[in-house]
Parts: C-alpha cells; structure tokens; sequence
C-alpha cells in the first residue's frame, strides 16, 4: 500500500460552494463588518443553542474578551487544565490574573472535577475567581458536576469549547447539552482555525445567555465603541460614537464570516463523518498496545477535533509515521512545562497524569476529507510498526 501525497493530523477542506460564498462577498458593499458577521452570530447561537453569539477574530482574542467581560484583573485567580493550548491560561495573564493547573483525569483527559473540588475545599473562601474548562479533543466536560461544585464556591466559568462544536453531553435530566449552549457555563469559545470543524482561515465565537454580557462583548470587541443612544452622553447627529470603555480591534469581517457560514451548513454532516473515522480507528486498534481516549459513553457526544492515543515508544512511533508521510501531532505540552509560566513566581504544579500524559500522547490523522483509503494506510502503519 503506497500512499505518496501527505497526511496531516487535520486540515480544511475548501468546497466549490465555500468559494462562491466568499467570492459573493468580493462583489458586495462590505469585505469587514457588514451583514454576514450577524447572519453568523445568529445562525452559530442556533447551532449550539445559545441565545447570543459574538463573532471575534480568533479564538485567543475571544478568550480574551471573556475574561475582561468577567473582570479578571491583577486580584484574580483562575483555574484551568495543563493540557489545552496556552491561550486557554494566557487569556488570565493578559488581564494580570494568577492562572493554577489541576490536573487531568486519566480516562477523560479533562480537568479532573475530584481534584478540583478537593483544592477549593482546602483553600480559604475567595481563593479563586473563576474556571477555564477545556473540551479537550472535542470530548465535553460534565458542566453540571462543575457549575455545582463553582456555585459553592461563587466561580464563574469559561468553557473553551475550541474543539468541541457539536459536541454535547446528557445531564441529570437526561438533557442533551450542546457544547457552548450556555446552560451551564457563564460564557463559551470557539475557534474557526483550519483544522477546527469550521473553518474561516482564522476566528473566533463567544456565545452566551446574558444580554448585558452580550453587549458588552460587542463593544470590547470594536474599541469599546457604542452607538447606543441610552449610552450617549450627548448626541451630535448620526455620525457620533462614543468610545466608553477601553476595547480593542477584535472583529471579523464578513469575508471570513461568508465561509464560515457556508462551512456551517456542512457541520453535522461532518461530525459524523470524524465519529465514523474514530469508530474505524477504535475497531482496528483494540488488539494493540494502544490506549484509546476517552472511553466512549453512549450519553455522551464527542466531536472528535482530534484521535488521540497514548503509547509507549511515542517518540519512535511519532518518527516511524513521519517517514510514512503520515504528519501525526503531539496535544499539548502541559502548559505548566512552559518556560513562561515556569518563570512565574507561583505554586508549584502538582499534575502527574498531565505530565505522564505528555510522555505517550500522539494525534493520529482526523479531519472529514480523510479519505477511506488514506486512514486504511495510516492503520496499516502504525500496526506495521507494533509488528
């Protein structure tokens, strides 16, 4: 079996009606803010099922804007999971805050709630403002169990749910909550990088069930610019604006927005297509010396951004498909291992499943586009190199 062309661990996928729509818009009145950026805000809130949706420019600027609209500051304290990407901790420093890790769940790889709740327990009340909760590989964190466990302790939460649009889980009710829907979680982000379910070259979404929120987000992204005339303080004609608080450039243009909202109309079918790809990998691998993550649980969606799996000899095997052409990827370095947040003054890091996690983690191949053929090469080598 000879495949000759690349294989990345994820990649976008272009279709002719993703550049008609973006085309259109080169014939329209707006490229930046214009009508598309609304038409994606709406339409994304009904795909999560949240009320309100901010398009921003990517998904750190909207990490960013979630923790200004939460008050973050120099006093702040949040929490979050070593293994994310750094924008998931980097959002708190932008604002001042301290950020601390827990640890991972070793079935999950999710921040593990015990020791979460465990930590809050043994801290004086006040310690800590606040939660970033990661939807690792696409895999939800039980929101329920955590708004529980913040409501005792008065914490706000942010869930990234970067990897995760679509993805749900079923609480005590036997609801299905959808990653981002805000029933649980005081705001919510996303990320339309290529390699994620949408993709709009670069973006981001904030989704929320507060109004006031909403508005303010809205502002924070355009310079904390308003318009709104119960804001004013005077009114010069139709022209004035009046910049009230201290925002920053954050928005999306309607070209980006165009392919956003073309890529949406692909979404379900293209989670299914990543879950079909997951069940091929899982139903061929279970003879191997390889750990599947997570387990799967019939109420409980995952969205599949990535397949990861733990293995010895990670570093050999991560060579062996290389020279296949077959372009595996490593998520994450825990961030507490940075040499940034190693040289700030804080806590030590306690988080040995992190840090054992990182020494076996490998993400195979995952996007819609893998074709049958090319995942059919990408098993038949890593089982030739356990051979």
């Amino acid at each position: 079996m000879i495949v000759r062309k690349p294989i990345p661990y994820g990649r976008q996928f272009i279709s002719k009606e993703d550049k008609e729509a973006v085309l259109k818009v080169l014939d329209a009145d707006f490229l930046t803010t214009g009508p598309l950026v609304a038409e994606f805000e709406v339409k994304f809130a009904a795909y999560v099922g949240a009320k309100y949706a901010v398009a921003v420019s990517n998904g750190t600027t909207a990490l960013h804007l979630c923790a200004l609209t939460l008050g973050v500051n120099k006093d702040s304290h949040i929490i979050t999971s070593p293994i994310t990407f750094a924008a998931s901790a980097n959002c708190i420093r932008y604002c001042g805050g301290k950020v601390s890790f827990i640890d991972i769940h070793p079935d999950t790889l999710l921040i593990d709630l015990n020791i979460l709740e465990t930590t809050l327990k043994e801290n004086p009340p006040n310690t800590y403002d606040g939660v970033v909760s990661v939807d690792f590989a696409g895999y939800p964190v039980d929101l329920e169990r955590l708004r529980h466990i913040c409501d005792e302790h008065d914490l706000w939460i942010i869930e990234d749910s970067c990897h995760a649009p679509g993805g749900y889980f079923t609480d005590s009710s036997k609801v299905m909550q959808y990653c981002g829907n805000g029933a649980y979680a005081n705001l919510a982000i996303f990320s339309f990088h290529p390699v994620k379910h949408i993709a709009c070259g670069e973006g981001g979404m904030i989704t929320t069930n507060d109004k006031s929120t909403y508005e303010s987000l809205k502002r924070l992204r355009s310079h904390g610019i308003t318009r709104d005339s119960n804001l004013l303080s005077e009114n010069h004609g139709g022209w004035y604006y009046e910049m009230i608080e201290l925002g920053y450039n954050y928005r999306l243009p309607d070209i980006l927005c165009a392919l956003g909202i073309s890529q949406l109309g692909r979404a379900e079918e293209n989670i299914k297509r990543r879950r079909e790809i997951a069940r091929r990998y899982d139903t061929c691998f279970k003879d191997l010396p390889i750990i599947v993550h997570p387990p799967l649980h019939q109420e409980i969606g995952h969205a599949y951004h990535l397949y990861v799996i733990e293995v010895d000899r990670r570093k050999s095997l991560y060579d062996y498909l290389r020279d296949a052409n077959i372009f595996a990827q490593i998520h994450y370095i825990p961030v507490h291992l940075q040499p940034y947040y190693q040289s700030l003054d804080s806590d030590p890091v306690i988080a040995p499943v992190s840090e054992k996690y990182y020494d076996r983690c490998i993400s195979l191949p995952m996007y819609p586009s893998l074709s049958d053929a090319e995942q059919d090469y990408v098993i038949h080598s890593v089982k030739k190199f356990y051979e």
